[in-house]
């Protein structure tokens, strides 16, 4: 029997990393025809709409009614059909705000997920924020997520870790890892060299960083970086073939903060930046037609549609990805990139140590990755140096670039959307068989003595 899929989570055109991850989670899913009903988002909405299908409802983000209309509104529906009900919530504390509009502060999903699971729904929750130290409100939210739902996924095996560990306790049958997809299948759907052509690259060496922009992003260490290794590393006449490519906007709400006063501080930062690393730049809103052979640095200012992500990931020679958050989980941006068989030069986040190097440990300073997949850097200031290496080993030796290209495809091929989305509607017929499982007939004992085994293993 089919399922009706729930998704509550924000969705384009919102320009939110989650509504991208659940737009593609969503269009992989309805490959599944067999075990797939159909498909609907609740989307947590600032103002960023008009939605189409398959948004059916919106969910007005500071208003509390809102978010009870939609419970609501899901638990009628699902009385309404014969197919069994899944709910997937995606959770970041940023899209949880307090009755009083308290960025993070919230229990809307908590809410959520006690109403779904009491009315007998498959309720799972995808955890895009997992922290290692969280505050007593972060780390209520999770326990009380574990408790209320069917299951916690995480996109990494080193969020488990976290979740289990003495500071969530939260049982490992409650959590389950469920790769991040990726969007591009075969390294020979799109041509490199085509696609360098059509941008006017064909005959550049094409360094990039894609992304919604912010001060984490770490980009003002990878321009410091970039700078060295031309200066070190390149004659005039190299350095006139290569280029770097930052393709992204600040988040509008980054932008809007405040006035706009931490946006102009950052573009000052960026500006100071390559001004010390005597960098020539230049924005733009479309890369076809310009000059490329004038430049070193271009910044591609656009919100990047699918296509372009696509066809630029597909172009680029090396992807950089200097971010200053350890702790993050997950990046669609590092998996699309191994996805589409290109190398990376990243700082050691969680995610990035998991995908590149295995988990294994990693003492300061650069290093190729495990089965040499990309390479890994310290962040910040360390970062500088290291970057400058990285791209100086992989500039100048195609056989070692091209065989990390090789093996970061190797691995982000079993990350297709595909594989994901099976691997979920799996989880979710467990789920499913968890809550039907009837109990035997066999005497039922209550602890009535301290357990020797217990007793035995804290001693040991």
């Amino acid at each position: 029997m089919p399922y009706n899929i729930r998704i509550v989570s924000t969705y384009p055109p919102r320009r939110c990393g989650i509504g991208t991850f659940s737009r593609d989670l969503a269009t992989a899913l309805e490959h599944f025809t067999a075990e797939v009903g159909n498909i609907r988002i609740a989307a947590i909405d600032n103002g960023k709409g008009p939605y189409r299908i398959p948004v059916e409802l919106t969910i007005d983000q500071y208003n509390p009614a809102s978010w009870q209309d939609t419970i609501t509104h899901i638990l009628t529906r699902s009385k309404e059909t014969n197919y069994p009900t899944v709910v997937l919530l995606q959770h970041e504390y940023g899209l949880d705000p307090d009755d009083n509009g308290r960025d993070g502060r919230g229990t809307n999903y908590v809410k959520m997920a006690k109403a779904f699971t009491e009315n007998n729904l498959i309720t799972l929750v995808y955890l895009h924020t997992v922290l290692e130290e969280p505050d007593e409100h972060q780390k209520k939210v999770l326990q009380e997520l574990a408790k209320f739902t069917d299951g916690l996924i995480v996109t990494t095996e080193n969020a488990i870790n976290i979740l289990e560990s003495p500071t969530y306790e939260i049982p490992h049958a409650k959590l389950k890892h469920i790769d991040h997809g990726i969007r591009m299948q075969h390294r020979t759907q799109y041509d490199r060299l085509e696609i360098k052509r059509r941008y006017g690259l064909d005959d550049r060496f094409l360094i990039t960083t894609l992304g919604l922009l912010s001060p984490g992003k770490g980009i003002q260490y990878s321009l410091r970086a970039y700078g060295r290794f031309l200066h070190e590393s390149c004659t005039k006449a190299q350095r006139s073939r290569i280029v770097y490519l930052i393709a992204g906007r600040c988040h509008p709400e980054f932008i809007q903060d405040e006035g706009g006063e931490p946006y102009r501080q950052y573009e000052a930062m960026l500006n100071e930046a390559m001004e010390a690393s005597k960098l020539k730049w230049c924005k733009v809103k479309e890369l076809q037609g310009q000059d490329f052979g004038d430049y070193d640095v271009v910044f591609l200012d656009v919100f990047l549609d699918e296509t372009t992500f696509v066809e630029l990931y597909c172009a680029t020679n090396v992807m950089v990805l200097p971010y200053l958050n350890m702790q993050q989980i997950s990046s669609g941006i590092l998996a699309d990139t191994l996805g589409s068989g290109r190398a990376a030069i990243t700082t050691k986040f969680r995610y990035a140590v998991e995908l590149v190097h295995s988990n294994k440990a990693c003492p300061k300073g650069a290093l190729i990755g495990r089965y040499a997949r990309s390479i890994l850097v310290d962040p910040g200031e360390p970062s500088i140096e290291q970057i400058a290496k990285g791209l100086d080993h992989l500039v100048f030796n195609e056989d070692k670039r091209l065989l990390m290209e090789k093996q970061a495809h190797q691995r982000g091929y079993q990350m297709r959307w595909n594989n994901s989305a099976w691997a979920l509607l799996q989880y979710i017929d467990f789920a499913r068989e968890q809550k039907e499982i009837v109990t035997g007939r066999g005497i039922k004992f209550t602890r009535q003595k301290p357990s020797l085994l217990e007793i035995k293993k804290r001693r040991a």
